[in-house]
């Protein structure tokens, strides 16, 4: 992972705990220039947020091993735009935080960067 860019600006923890998928995702985001982290699951994705606070985008799996969903994930970070990504049910609008989106898998990734740049997040 190319991490001698600035923290902030085109950076993403992609939190997915399917490997197979999050590797897919991480190569997406990396052959565009950003800065990717990788958890596979809340607690991993707690940490990085902890540790670099400038981070402004988040890709979740709403269902993961652990304690915490990715959907909790986002009341620990308020400031973050959450892209919230699931295999199960739908999650409902009115279920999402503040300043999150929900996509189905399978998702366009070419979908998350259109709604990252419409945020301004990024």
């Amino acid at each position: 992972m190319g991490q001698s860019t600035p923290v902030g600006t085109k950076t993403v923890p992609v939190v997915e705990d399917e490997a197979l998928l999050r590797f897919d995702i991480v190569a997406f985001f990396e052959e565009r220039d950003w800065r990717v982290f990788e958890a596979g699951n809340a607690e991993e994705a707690i940490a990085l947020l902890d540790r670099y606070g400038e981070i402004r985008v988040v890709l979740t799996d709403v269902w993961m091993p652990g304690d915490m969903d990715g959907l909790k994930l986002r009341g620990r970070f308020p400031p973050t735009l959450l892209s919230v990504v699931s295999g199960h049910a739908p999650v409902a609008r009115q279920a999402l935080p503040a300043r999150a989106t929900f996509l189905p898998k399978p998702f366009d990734l070419h979908q998350v960067l259109r709604q990252i740049d419409r945020s301004g997040a990024a």
